[in-house]
């Protein structure tokens, strides 16, 4: 095989120097091959990815890196193209067929020694694997919801111990279940408590939004965003605003009766798109224009909600008028290369401010960021789940993470309605210690995983009665075997009652982390399916979300 010429690698830090011994040791150690890298953002962990590469090829081994999104995959793609050339391949949902196919081709015939990608390249062709990396492994997008479920973690640590390699989960914000591992000897632990260059941790401020309610300014921006914003901008800087939610307006409403526009389909709210002037549900994609009058009472009172990233970008405009802004955003990345492009842009600094959900949390590593605004961080915090403070602390650390990466000094203002809140108080020192133990406590005294396995029933199906009656007694048979050792929540109707058209009840189980009665469980189940033919059970374990 003609030998390819590999870049040659940059100079670690003392800290990455010693985790690159402990990994190099890791590759020679038959016992423990699963490593958890604790880095905090900024602190070079993509280059302990390289290294670990590298020594996988030296031993004539490959190698799987996956990132939780494809707009991630971008970026790591570049760096590991950059410094591995044509060994590197691309594997991810967004590539048309025929690119798929040839990238499979490339692996299945060993021309490409390292796979980039997001979840689904976990089940890549790679012969001699030496090194499965999952880079952000908190990220919920690493459980695939959809037939067949399964969460990616499980199944790169089943490989790894199939074929005997490395596997390095990498985060600044490891999941509590992931890192109660390392605590239990389960996973060794690696640790960069700094950033690279000596570059601080950003300051993080939090503004209590009741306060601004107060004294009259019911903008979407407090005040101290707001004059941190045009510093930055003066500045010459780049900013980033963080909104979890898309669209303009969360709901409208009609303010003389109080009726709710909603889907036809969902037991949801639609949503107001500024852009096209139309609602839209973000659950099955029904899409109707504004109605002019109230269907309820027909009244003129409509009026808008809620704030959405569309909105956040008027209202910047409206601030900012000569400041050039980008959004990203599902509805702004439909289009193939439209994350690339979003990405370039705000990079090489033609864009001052950089506004979107989730997606823009994850790595992104752009130096000319200064500010991060965290717009509301209420809206996991509010979620009926129990990761709801572990979720929390991991968005603000990771957006908060988006900041100071260059040579200047990094803010992060978190706007909130709890400002008091565990969660956001250690995200604010960069704590995690304290935020783990304040977790894993609740987490004990509730018996939530890790200490339980949680399994949600999910019935379905378009007819109402049908539903309900088949979770009642679902849930009256699963109660009269397992009362006595399992924790059983419900049966009752789903958080998101109705979607797609589709009626959802739950049944929520907590039980001891063993399979003992899992099989009569589903046989349960079976009876139940058999009974009732047009009705949907599904069980998850585990789930990340309990809506």
């Amino acid at each position: 095989m003609k030998k390819r010429k590999i870049s040659p690698l940059l100079s670690p830090t003392e800290e990455q120097k010693n985790v690159i011994k402990s990994i190099y040791k890791s590759f020679e150690n038959l016992s423990n091959r699963k490593i958890l890298l604790h880095g905090v953002t900024g602190s070079g962990k993509t280059e302990i990815y390289i290294r670990a590469a590298e020594k996988a090829l030296e031993k004539g081994k490959s190698s799987i890196i996956l990132v939780p999104e494809i707009s991630l995959a971008t970026q790591m793609i570049e760096i590991f193209k950059n410094r591995f050339g044509d060994l590197v391949a691309i594997y991810h949902s967004r590539l048309s067929k025929g690119e798929r196919y040839d990238e499979w081709h490339r692996i299945l015939k060993g021309e490409a020694k390292i796979i980039v990608g997001a979840r689904s390249a976990i089940f890549a062709p790679v012969e001699n694997l030496g090194l499965i990396v999952i880079d952000e492994e908190h990220e919920t997008t690493y459980k695939q919801d959809e037939d067949p479920k399964y969460l990616t973690c499980e199944v790169a640590e089943k490989r790894a111990d199939q074929e005997n390699a490395l596997l390095i989960l990498g985060s600044a914000t490891p999941s509590v279940e992931t890192y109660y591992k390392c605590k239990k000897g389960i996973y060794d632990l690696a640790e960069l408590k700094n950033r690279v260059f000596d570059r601080p941790l950003p300051e993080i401020k939090i503004v209590d939004m009741r306060e601004e309610i107060k004294l009259n300014n019911r903008s979407m921006f407090s005040r101290k965003l707001l004059n941190n914003m045009k510093q930055a901008l003066k500045a010459r800087q780049q900013i980033i605003l963080f909104l979890n939610r898309r669209g303009h307006s969360t709901f409208v409403l009609c303010r003389e009766c109080g009726f709710v526009m909603k889907c036809h389909y969902c037991d949801i709210s639609l949503t107001y798109h500024h852009e096209k002037k139309t609602l839209k549900c973000h659950y099955c994609g029904y899409e109707r224009n504004i109605p002019n009058i109230c269907p309820d009472c027909n009244s003129k009172a409509i009026r808008y909600f809620g704030v959405g990233t569309q909105r956040v970008e008027m209202e910047v405009k409206k601030h900012f008028p000569r400041c050039r802004t980008l959004r990203m955003d599902v509805d702004s990345t439909r289009k193939k290369g439209s994350h690339e492009k979003i990405l370039d842009v705000f990079k090489k600094r033609e864009a001052d401010i950089l506004i979107g959900t989730q997606m823009i949390t994850k790595g992104l590593d752009f130096p000319g960021v200064s500010l991060v605004g965290i717009i509301t961080a209420d809206t996991c915090l509010n979620l009926p789940d129990f990761r709801a403070g572990e979720r929390t602390f991991q968005l603000v650390t990771q957006v908060a993470g988006r900041s100071g990466r260059g040579d200047v000094p990094g803010v992060v203002i978190v706007q909130t309605y709890n400002p008091h809140h565990y969660s956001l108080r250690c995200a604010i020192n960069h704590d995690y210690n304290s935020f783990y133990k304040k977790e894993i406590s609740y987490r004990q005294e509730l018996k939530y995983p890790p200490f339980s396995d949680m399994l949600m029933i999910s019935i379905n199906g378009q007819k109402e009665s049908n539903v309900s009656s088949c979770a009642l007694k679902l849930g009256d048979s699963i109660k009269k075997k397992y009362q006595r050792i399992w924790d059983i929540i419900g049966p009752s109707p789903a958080v998101l009652y109705r979607i797609k058209d589709m009626y959802r009840w739950q049944i929520a189980i907590k039980k001891e982390t063993n399979k003992i009665g899992e099989l009569d469980l589903m046989e349960i189940i079976d009876e139940h399916i058999k009974k009732y033919p047009n009705v949907n059970i599904e069980v998850d374990v585990n789930p990340f979300s309990l809506l």
